[in-house]
């Protein structure tokens, strides 16, 4: 029997112990199943990694997008696949690979799950604190998508009980109170292309979202891989344009103040002073340098078999 580890965030805004509890007798049923509750984001990825040098067949995460992203961090570059039990507010990875939203579902169909690999982000930082290395799934960023997910987590309880309405409204307060006025503090080079930037942000899945269903593009594109946007100047006479254009999937490229990057091999990005970074919505700290390089077929996933007939 493949030998699965249950990964298990019991913080996760919709995990409750039964629930935990119906997960493992349907997962009991397919797999040799070992149910885990770390206790830091790092016992997390050390506990996927032990597992993906074990043989384990899969890892799946039970939470939301934050362990999500620790696993993937453990799970990179191995042949272990990732599964995910969807029970955070948001769940952005779970929708992008068409995981169903119910847990039991998701159970349900990870017994019968397609295996197929797809592209990560690398995003290296170096700080008076260190150097860091992570992967990040759908998105990563310095500046002012950092900015909103550090304003959303300063009220944990309204992103629980709000979810993406908490995230719109940490996102407006970041626009108004941290953005809008900020000189250009990022020196950012992509592929020997410069500019100077208030904020970087890069998109590795299209769409990803962290409002509910509403779908956001950097670029006008269907398929996967890494789109990167330096955002020189932000006016707020802009804004309901460029919200506008993010839903509807049109090029960000044509709003001034906006450079757009599509499968670039290498983004270098200088910040003086240092800038919050996130990745996947996880707030990782403060960076003086950050690179952002593609990584095609770096994770293995599990997803919903193909419809019969198609």
């Amino acid at each position: 029997m493949r030998r699965l580890l249950l990964v298990a965030n019991p913080s996760a805004s919709g995990f409750t112990g039964a629930l935990h509890r119906r997960v493992v007798g349907e997962l009991g049923g397919w797999f040799d199943v070992t149910a885990v509750w770390p206790t830091s984001p790092e016992q997390a990825r050390r506990m996927s990694a032990d597992a993906a040098a074990d043989g384990f067949a899969c890892v799946v995460a039970m939470g939301g997008d934050g362990v999500v992203h620790h696993v993937v961090n453990g799970l990179a570059r191995s042949p272990t696949a990732l599964g995910i039990i969807p029970v955070g507010t948001t769940n952005v990875v779970a929708r992008i690979l068409g995981i169903p939203a119910k847990p039991h579902r998701a159970a349900a169909m990870l017994t019968a799950a397609e295996i197929r690999t797809i592209p990560l982000a690398h995003v290296a930082t170096e700080s008076c604190d260190g150097a860091r290395s992570e992967f990040a799934v759908f998105a990563a960023g310095i500046g002012y998508d950092a900015e909103m997910v550090h304003i959303a987590e300063q009220r944990p309880t309204s992103k629980y009980h709000f979810g993406s309405f908490h995230y719109a409204r940490s996102a407006a307060s970041a626009l108004l109170t941290r953005l809008r006025d900020r000189p250009a503090n990022l020196r950012v080079d992509c592929d020997g292309d410069r500019v100077d930037a208030v904020a970087v942000m890069c998109q590795v899945h299209d769409p990803f979202t962290y409002f509910g269903r509403m779908p956001l593009r950097l670029a006008p594109r269907p398929e996967a891989g890494l789109t990167v946007v330096a955002i020189e100047s932000l006016p707020l006479r802009r804004v309901p344009a460029v919200l506008a254009r993010a839903v509807a999937g049109r090029s960000l490229g044509a709003v001034p103040g906006f450079t757009v990057w599509h499968d670039p091999a290498k983004v270098v990005v200088e910040a003086d002073p240092a800038s919050r970074f996130q990745a996947d919505g996880e707030l990782l700290g403060n960076a003086d340098w950050l690179e952002i390089t593609p990584v095609p077929d770096a994770l293995a996933v599990m997803t919903p078999p193909p419809e019969p007939g198609s």
